[in-house]
């Protein structure tokens, strides 16, 4: 049951499901994912709600099996106590989720993906590999002289598809792919993995690596000493995990993402202001990951907003002229996916320093 118990339809609140995990590998991200979209939550209620309705958060654990996560979510838009969906949790249930949702409620999915869904009512606000990835293994390329890598991640559609595009990446710095290998959710041994990197002398790892079992690679990297050896690249690694896995195994880690906190912006200090302002400075660090959780419920704001309406023939209608401003300033839908920048940082310790805008290195290499 969600948060423990039903919660009975009331006709002055608009009801959404926030499904972010709370076990599993990626239950670290859980609490900042659940905190920004509570910040998020006050910030539309405080500018008159939605709908005229108080919008209120219900929370299902993203992290259960995929089919219960569904059928739970189900449970509640068919009882009406929730009438949109928004949320981080991994492909899996993502593609659980879709089919029951299609054309009943909205659904704004925020964490990065493999890329491709199209299933109407569903609007994406994170990154996929073409805009992320893609530069990334460019940059490090032409700046690291990175051409022998290797693929270490979770055994699931988001990390072999990601994997797929990367072979072709690869490709077009002059490099490639010279192994893989695919570990269960929960893995706790990575000594054959390691094994592999070193046999097959690559200059880089391309992790994708799930919350904790990425720290636990993390650790088991340094403690091989392969941080001297190679670089490793993540798409999904955010302050918590750098906290998790202790300033000596973050050494040579690079990540991209459409959002750090060390970010300077105006938008971001104050994002950062308001967050601290809200949960105080002991709370978790609001990560690209939590991050996009308050942008999934500003999007589903602003999606409602646009059409009059919670219903998805007329979201979809108004989706294309949709916008709004959050701690990475002002962004817009397109083809139902939030277009935005994407960084690269290096690992400082237990914290991101930027390194690099990688549409404006991109641009500068066209």
């Amino acid at each position: 049951m969600a948060d423990g118990e039903w919660l009975a339809a009331d006709a002055d609140t608009f009801g959404v499901a926030l499904v972010v995990p709370r076990q599993g590998p990626a239950g670290i991200f859980g609490p900042a994912c659940e905190l920004c979209a509570r910040l998020a939550a006050d910030e539309v209620n405080a500018a008159g709600g939605l709908l005229g309705r108080e919008l209120r958060l219900v929370t299902v654990d993203g992290g259960a099996p995929p089919r219960q996560v569904a059928a739970e979510v189900a449970a509640l838009v068919d009882a009406g106590i929730v009438r949109a969906v928004t949320g981080w949790h991994i492909s899996p249930v993502r593609r659980a989720l879709a089919p029951r949702l299609a054309g009943r409620v909205p659904y704004v999915y925020t964490a990065l993906y493999e890329g491709g869904e199209t299933t109407p009512g569903v609007y994406l606000t994170s990154e996929t590999p073409e805009g992320q990835l893609r530069p990334a293994m460019r940059l490090l390329a032409a700046e690291h002289r990175v051409r022998r890598w290797y693929v270490v991640g979770n055994d699931y559609v988001w990390p072999r598809r990601t994997a797929r595009a990367a072979h072709v990446y690869a490709r077009e710095s002059g490099g490639r792919i010279c192994g893989a290998t695919y570990l269960p959710l929960g893995t706790d041994d990575f000594t054959a993995a390691l094994r592999r990197v070193e046999r097959h002398d690559a200059d880089a790892v391309l992790m994708l690596l799930v919350g904790s079992d990425a720290v636990r690679f993390n650790r088991a990297w340094a403690a091989a000493g392969l941080d001297r050896r190679a670089l490793r690249l993540s798409t999904l690694m955010d302050e918590n995990m750098l906290l998790a896995s202790g300033p000596d195994a973050t050494r040579g880690l690079t990540a991209t993402a459409g959002f750090f906190g060390s970010l300077a912006t105006a938008d971001t200090l104050d994002f950062h202001g308001r967050y601290a302002a809200r949960f105080g400075h002991g709370a978790p660090a609001p990560s690209t990951l939590g991050e996009s959780c308050y942008e999934g419920v500003l999007l589903l704001a602003a999606l409602v907003a646009a059409a009059g309406s919670w219903r998805v023939p007329a979201i979809e209608r108004a989706a294309e002229r949709v916008s709004y401003e959050g701690a990475r300033g002002l962004l817009r839908l397109s083809g139902r996916h939030v277009r935005q920048r994407i960084y690269l940082a290096e690992a400082d310790g237990l914290d991101f320093r930027v390194t690099a805008d990688l549409d404006a290195w991109s641009t500068r290499q066209a």
